[in-house]
């Protein structure tokens, strides 16, 4: 099974504004950069409030039961509606949930998880 990768980190916005510099170089060289999925936050406080527990088993609970709906999300989680669209809302801000949106019919959204794995990083 192929993996793919999340990788979450703290870094000042200075170091995100280096490293976008330092890829923009590399491809005005007509080097490759390999694109990946980052996020990061400016601190573990920033980190911790956006990533809770309650959320990342949110993220769990879309990889492995696969709900068609926010509310068959909200029944498997044994949570209220209202906090599961607050916390997919969030999780969607960030990248780190995808919702594939109905058209037909009810107007339902489907959560979806695009990836096996969050890396976390932390610069000392």
């Amino acid at each position: 099974m192929r993996v793919k990768k999340v990788k979450i980190g703290i870094k000042s916005l200075k170091d995100v504004l280096n490293d976008t510099k330092e890829a923009m170089r590399k491809l005005e060289r007509g080097e490759k950069v390999k694109p990946e999925k980052e996020l990061y936050f400016e601190s573990i406080k920033g980190f911790r409030k956006a990533i809770t527990p309650k959320r990342v088993e949110l993220l769990h609970v879309i990889k492995e039961k696969h709900p068609k709906s926010l509310q068959e999300l909200a029944r498997l989680s044994k949570r209220d509606i209202k906090s599961i669209v607050t916390d997919i809302a969030i999780l969607e801000e960030l990248g780190l949930v995808d919702m594939k949106r109905k058209k037909e019919g009810r107007k339902e959204s489907i959560p979806t998880v695009e990836y096996n794995k969050i890396n976390l990083e932390i610069a000392v």
